[in-house]
């Protein structure tokens, strides 16, 4: 994937000129370069603060946006991975084990899409089969007999639409992945940090608190599906994107999610290192609230929040 998105041509310029200038090495270029430097830190603000539905799809998307394992290894410590359903097999679409973060014990559980091509095709490109949806089960009632909290990651475009997926009882494995997440006697909070795609998504973002970074998505299909169904032409995806109401402001007015994760002005994909920090404050700040919380009083809202959502 290209660095630079196409409404960002501007800062691509200004960062050619910047390497231009740095590769000459003189003393004199030092100002330019700072006066570069502040023209596209004022461009990025300029067309961060009005991006579109789709644009924000498209920073979603972003190759080198942060991924799961890129949390787990920047914001958690002494992580033990487990892995299988203990039926079928394990799937490497999700990501799943034991971890500390600020010194409290929880449970991780996560879509992982792949740094690489090769990465991505080992983790199916963060799509999970029903072997993932029933190891992400076995994680939560293993987390509800250790009393740990549950963090989930979501990151996926939709769970595998594959024959063999099918076979093995994928819309099952969704559902029943929403009933544990709805009955589990433990506090589970959820960041969408990417793409939240269709039920693949929900099978793990049924939680007490469900937090989206700000250039994130979250929708019930996709906006090219979307395209293809409504006006069966697939150029209309900003249409679409738009009509889906999918960003984080509109799942925060829908009262689909419970709070936005902000991001550094020119995404998460250019500053991964701060978003690790705003999202581990963010974490632990929800957690260190959940867990003073009976855990009869957790799962009664729970339940009560998304009966409400469907509801209205």
């Amino acid at each position: 994937m290209n660095k630079y998105f196409d409404f960002e041509k501007p800062i691509e310029i200004i960062d050619d000129k910047i390497k231009a200038l740095e590769s000459n090495n003189e003393d004199n270029n030092l100002d330019l370069i700072q006066k570069y430097n502040l023209e596209k830190k004022n461009l990025l603000k300029k067309i961060y603060s009005s991006l579109t539905s789709w644009q924000k799809v498209k920073i979603a998307r972003h190759s080198d946006r942060p991924h799961t394992l890129d949390y787990i290894e920047n914001m958690f410590s002494n992580f033990i991975p487990l892995s299988g359903d203990k039926k079928f097999a394990e799937d490497r679409a999700i990501v799943g084990g034991l971890a500390k973060i600020d010194g409290l014990s929880v449970m991780i559980i996560g879509n992982e899409k792949g740094n690489s091509m090769e990465k991505r095709i080992e983790h199916n490109f963060g799509m999970a089969k029903p072997e993932g949806f029933r190891k992400a089960q076995r994680l939560m009632v293993l987390a509800e007999k250790l009393k740990l909290p549950v963090v989930t990651f979501v990151d996926t475009a939709g769970a595998f639409p594959g024959k063999e997926a099918e076979e093995r009882g994928q819309s099952e494995s969704i559902a029943s992945s929403i009933a544990q997440c709805l009955k589990v006697r433990t506090p589970i909070i959820s960041i969408i940090i990417g793409e939240g795609g269709s039920g693949g998504a929900i099978a793990l973002a049924t939680a007490d608190r469900v937090l989206m970074l700000e250039n994130s998505i979250f929708s019930v299909i996709s906006p090219e599906g979307c395209a293809s169904i409504l006006w069966r032409n697939t150029e209309a995806v900003q249409k679409a994107a738009k009509s889906l109401k999918l960003t984080a402001e509109d799942c925060l007015e829908l009262n689909v999610i419970d709070g936005i994760i902000e991001e550094m002005i020119g995404g998460a994909h250019r500053y991964p290192k701060e978003q690790f920090v705003t999202v581990k404050k963010t974490i632990i700040e929800n957690l260190e609230k959940l867990i003073k919380l009976p855990v009869e009083k957790i799962v009664a809202d729970r339940n009560e929040k998304f009966l409400n959502i469907t509801l209205n």
